[in-house]
């Protein structure tokens, strides 16, 4: 069982953009600790790597346990050791990472930035999936894109 946590600074920013109205429409990205980016900006921040503080943020920001969160944007404990030192994560790792950002900044948006709630529901068994966790299946972009789409439906009252 997890027990709550204190709001970081991405959270507490993503969460004040959510209270506020329609947050912009890459604003997930401050859950990497990255500040709001046009479409452009961000492209070139993956493509060129996010900075291993990136990971670190997230996972602060996600209070998930490592093992979880490694399997979410597949990436091997050996390979993030090797990414700490050098400092950065490849382009495909990027876009993982931000792949795990827009997932759970879909989840914070259903629960209203209530962490906890969106990370239980994150974990629990879906209907909508066959039974399937949504965290088990984002690991792909098709699950991914399955998981917002649920998540959107939820917040707009399309119960599936």
């Amino acid at each position: 069982m997890r027990t709550p946590g204190k709001a970081t600074p991405g959270l507490k920013a993503y969460s004040e953009m959510l209270h506020s109205g329609a947050p912009e429409p890459y604003a997930y990205a401050t859950l990497l600790g990255l500040e709001r980016l046009d479409l452009s900006k961000l492209l070139r921040e993956v493509g060129r790597g996010l900075p291993f503080r990136a990971y670190e943020r997230l996972a602060r920001n996600m209070a998930l346990p490592n093992d979880r969160l490694l399997r979410l944007v597949d990436i091997a404990r050996r390979t993030l050791i090797r990414r700490r030192s050098e400092g950065r994560f490849s382009s495909d790792e990027s876009d993982r990472l931000l792949r795990a950002a827009r997932i759970f900044g879909a989840a914070l948006s259903l629960f209203e930035g209530d962490r906890d709630a969106a990370l239980a529901w994150l974990e629990e068994p879906q209907l909508a999936f066959g039974g399937a966790i949504p965290l088990e299946i984002a690991h792909t972009e098709v699950g991914a894109r399955e998981v917002e789409d649920l998540a959107y439906r939820l917040e707009q009252g399309v119960f599936s």
